[in-house]
């Protein structure tokens, strides 16, 4: 497992660089079908980004994850691949690819896989745009979605996860010269600053009618053109995160109920929601399962959790298929430079998915 770990982490693979997607997307084909018997998968490119399909039968079972990172190419340099001490570290490592190795050892060890559909898709840490139609086509004739993403802390299930917005506002002012006519300009930089304070000012109200858990995040920003101009343009993304489907539609409300308060700026407001919560009814059935499993595999106690970062679980969950996440590896630090993944929990995260496939097929 180690050995096949290290294929697919030191086998770069940016969300955004398609080059590397590609070669990334061969190395999994390949490493997949040497564990599934020879079986070849559908890869293929959907707007630059490749994804990689394996179906066995009539799909009951869909097995999901994702082989791109958020690591730039060139991150093995200075967070080279290793192994120490039962600790693995390297770019992806956590986040997923360790998950994608127990995959498909656990699938090696079943007599038979008719029943079973294993999506690897190219773009799930940038939302997934170009895959999130086929997720959901496969979920929708499943009875059962298993994400492969890594667990929660201390290996623990992810049985809810908050849903998604992502927004880009862009203020339109107008540019003048800031030392002879300021006064002439819109200040965008400005106006985006008050917009900033407004979405402040509103979110807790908005958790108060919605409840706890929403949080609006203003991330990257970016004004002007030249030190002596009034910006005449002005950007925002803003990340969001939601507890329930309704605080998610009135997060869209706020945002797009949004005015300018400089004369003469004017607010264009792209994005909306992006994944719907995972709500813990989705994963409900499906945890008492992996528990009653894990326990029969003598492979201790399994803990729920619910996060608030997403996935593609969120889509499935979302159109009705019963979802259990966070069934990857065990470590932490996902996008973080201590990223790594406990070695000894991989066998038996294996065998823990072998027997949940075997018995939901």
């Amino acid at each position: 497992m180690l050995t096949d770990l290290e294929e697919l982490v030191t086998c770069e693979s940016y969300s955004a660089d398609h080059a590397a997607l590609a070669r990334s997307a061969r190395v999994v084909a390949d490493q997949g079908s040497r564990l599934l018997g020879g079986a070849r998968p559908r890869v293929f490119d959907v707007a630059g980004v490749t994804h990689v399909q394996w179906t066995f039968g009539t799909p009951r079972v869909l097995l999901l994850g994702h082989h791109d990172t958020v690591w730039p190419i060139g991150s093995l340099k200075a967070h080279p691949w290793s192994v120490a001490d039962g600790i693995a570290r390297g770019p992806g490592v956590f986040d997923m690819k360790a998950g994608l190795v127990q995959m498909f050892h656990a699938l090696a060890g079943l007599p038979s896989l008719d029943g079973v559909s294993i999506l690897v898709t190219g773009d799930e840490e940038i939302g997934s745009h170009t895959s999130r139609a086929l997720i959901e086509d496969l979920a929708r004739r499943c009875a059962a979605t298993l994400v492969l993403e890594p667990s929660a802390p201390g290996g623990a299930l992810k049985t809810s996860r908050k849903g998604v917005s992502l927004y880009d506002i862009t203020v339109h002012g107008r540019a003048a010269h800031s030392g002879l006519e300021p006064e002439k300009g819109v200040n965008a930089a400005t106006e985006l600053a008050h917009q900033i304070l407004a979405l402040d000012a509103l979110v807790p109200n908005l958790v108060e009618d919605t409840g706890p858990g929403t949080t609006v995040t203003p991330t990257v920003m970016s004004a002007g053109t030249a030190t002596n101009t009034v910006p005449a343009r002005a950007r925002l993304n803003l990340d969001v995160r939601v507890p329930t489907t309704a605080a998610q539609e009135a997060v869209d409300q706020l945002i797009r109920s949004l005015r300018p308060r400089l004369p003469g700026a004017r607010l264009e407001i792209d994005g909306g929601p992006n994944r719907p919560p995972l709500d813990a009814d989705a994963s409900r059935d499906l945890f008492a399962l992996a528990v009653t499993t894990a326990e029969h595999l003598g492979l201790g106690p399994l803990l729920p959790a619910a996060v608030g970062g997403a996935s593609d679980g969120n889509y499935t969950a979302g159109v009705g298929c019963p979802t259990l996440d966070g069934l990857g590896a065990v470590g932490d630090g996902a996008h973080a430079d201590h990223e790594h993944v406990r070695t000894a929990t991989m066998p038996e995260r294996a065998r823990l998915l072998t027997h949940l496939v075997g018995a939901l097929r």
